[in-house]
């Protein structure tokens, strides 16, 4: 019998330009260089008050604003729990992570990251078949909490990069399905578009609370929303 193929998500990144995932320290001098697009996301950018922020206050990435703001809302880090975070360069999320006390912290990415304080990172494909069980033998247990902050390379086709970033919310879903302890927490990554419907009613079945919010730190110019599923349900 043929063994079933390995299953990959995403294929590994180039490494980010400076200032790609984390802070941005182009200057419109050096935009002139790129394409129209490239331009325009360095321009927002250098006129981003998060980016500032985040360089001002030692933060990886703006991202890190955004955890804040979703566990001062829902109160998912605690001192006794362990949590992973999925996809997790630059390491602005880790940081929110270990500065709140969260017990034991592993990340996860393709791309490698800066070592940090009281953070197991492991660099792989959190889609291999085995990643479950190098993150709770890294834990040493099974997580309270999954994040994951996972958004795909886009082709810049709306539908095609939608139904390509929902694949990979399924993904960490999976892993968070296979992994969490009874009563544990699922965050992820979205974006507002009629795949997300059925997400949602997968995870209703599985969580006993299933919200949605959209942080302030988010840009005003983009669909993206972050899913909070709290409460696995025993099986």
């Amino acid at each position: 019998m043929n063994e079933e193929p390995k299953r990959r998500m995403i294929k590994a990144p180039k490494p980010p330009k400076e200032g790609g995932r984390g802070v941005g320290h182009a200057s419109l001098k050096q935009a002139y260089k790129h394409s129209a697009s490239s331009q325009k996301w360095l321009e927002r950018q250098l006129n981003d008050p998060y980016v500032t922020r985040a360089k001002q206050e030692g933060w990886r990435s703006r991202a890190a604003f955004k955890l804040i703001e979703i566990d001062d809302r829902f109160g998912l880090i605690k001192p006794e729990r362990a949590i992973v975070d999925l996809g997790c360069a630059p390491g602005g999320w880790l940081q929110v992570i270990e500065k709140r006390g969260a017990k034991t912290i592993v990340g996860m990415d393709l791309l490698p990251i800066e070592p940090m304080p009281r953070v197991h990172f492991l660099q792989g494909d959190f889609t291999d078949p085995d990643a479950v069980s190098k993150v709770t033998h890294a834990l040493g247990t099974r997580p309270h909490v999954v994040l994951s902050d996972l958004a795909h390379n886009t082709v810049g086709h709306k539908e095609t990069d939608h139904l390509k970033i929902i694949n990979l919310i399924e993904y960490a879903m999976e892993f968070a399905l296979t992994s969490l302890l009874p009563g544990g927490h699922f965050v992820a990554k979205a974006f507002q578009g009629g795949a997300t419907t059925n997400l949602l009613s997968h995870l209703q079945r599985e969580f006993d609370i299933v919200k949605h919010m959209k942080p302030k730190s988010s840009r005003s110019d983009s669909s993206e929303v972050y899913i909070v599923a709290m409460g696995r349900k025993k099986k």
